[in-house]
């Protein structure tokens, strides 16, 4: 078997069922119970440091 078809083979078997179970697994991850406190922190992480709004004049440059 040339090496072209045996890579295909494992990529059409073996390697669809790895990146499969690696999307399952980060997924999982990320929706496990204690990360919603990290989620909160990156989500409002650009609003840190704004007292106020930008000005009306700078908003429409």
């Amino acid at each position: 078997m040339e090496t072209y078809s045996l890579l295909r083979e494992f990529a059409d078997s073996w390697m669809l069922l790895v990146l499969f179970c690696i999307f399952v697994g980060i997924w999982f991850w990320v929706i496990r119970p204690g990360s919603s406190a990290a989620h909160d922190e990156a989500k409002n992480m650009i609003f840190r440091n704004d007292d106020r709004p930008a000005p009306r004049e700078e908003a429409e440059k």
